[in-house]
């Protein structure tokens, strides 16, 4: 694998490197060691919040899996799947204006991610849903990335990956300004909480191994966060972008809070392998089962 070209390529530290040799290579061979007996494709699900560097591990699997071991790989991404900006719209007049904003479950069209999972299970061709975020909005159908199926391996990737819906008891304390003067009623937590615990776990139950990249606490998630919006506004275009502003940022990040709070709790326990992260996006420790 040509590692200085991945590091180029995705504008990384040289330090990576030592990261990908010590950390992550290992984790692709215990894939591969648990892909062996496997029918194709095995899924990998990859969690982590908003900068935590889940998509950049994704990028260096595929590229290290298909480059050193000959495997056909497939990255997905659960952020790939938003619906639309009228389908939102749509579902905040309906529901509650807070919809309107992507990110949350019941903002990601969870159908048309199962149909490309089952799709990718046969042979023939397969077309990737790709969501463009300076867009908000999906790309046309023709601007897919069509792959050959089905592949070795699939990895899907996203924030709120493989995580279970909380108990309604906790739903009625609201966490943050966001919900307290925008969501009194609680309306938005349980529509929210009530598809995560429909097709998303439907979803989530196809992975065959999952890893999570655990942030030290939320408070880094805006940092994280602006740096990652930064970088895209350095490479979206002007003409109908939608990069955030700092304190934009600062209000998106609110609708993930309670979720990403949870998934810090409760998601280790469910994951193969857990990289415990520090302020700086350090690996400081792994738990593997």
């Amino acid at each position: 694998m040509d590692i200085h070209g991945f590091l180029k390529t995705h504008k990384l530290p040289s330090a990576y490197a030592e990261t990908a040799q010590h950390w992550f290579i290992p984790l692709c061979d215990r894939v591969l060691e648990h892909q062996k007996s496997a029918n194709k494709p095995f899924i990998v699900a990859i969690n982590g919040c908003q900068g935590s560097g889940k998509s950049t591990l994704t990028s260096f699997m595929s590229a290290y899996l298909s480059s050193e071991h000959d495997k056909s790989v497939v990255s997905l991404s659960i952020d790939d799947f938003y619906l639309s900006q009228s389908e939102r719209r749509a579902l905040a007049i309906k529901v509650h204006p807070l919809l309107q904003t992507r990110g949350v479950p019941g903002t990601h069209d969870t159908t048309l991610a199962l149909k490309t999972l089952d799709a990718l299970h046969k042979p023939g061709n397969v077309a990737l849903p790709r969501f463009e975020k300076s867009l908000d909005d999906p790309l046309p159908r023709e601007q897919w990335p069509v792959v050959t199926s089905p592949p070795d391996i699939v990895i899907l990737e996203g924030w709120c990956v493989g995580l279970p819906p909380q108990d309604d008891s906790k739903l009625k304390e609201a966490i943050n300004e966001l919900e307290r003067d925008e969501d009194p009623l609680c309306i938005w937590r349980r529509f929210v909480n009530t598809e995560l615990g429909g097709s998303y776990q439907t979803l989530f139950g196809l992975a065959n191994y999952t890893t999570m990249l655990k942030a030290p606490s939320f408070d880094c998630v805006y940092k994280w966060r602006l740096e990652q919006e930064h970088k895209l506004a350095e490479t979206a275009g002007t003409k109908g972008n939608k990069v955030m502003s700092d304190d934009e940022i600062s209000r998106f990040i609110a609708h993930y809070q309670r979720l990403t709070e949870h998934a810090l709790q409760h998601l280790p326990a469910r994951c193969d392998t857990v990289f415990s992260l520090d302020e700086n996006r350090q690996i400081t420790n792994q738990e593997i089962k």
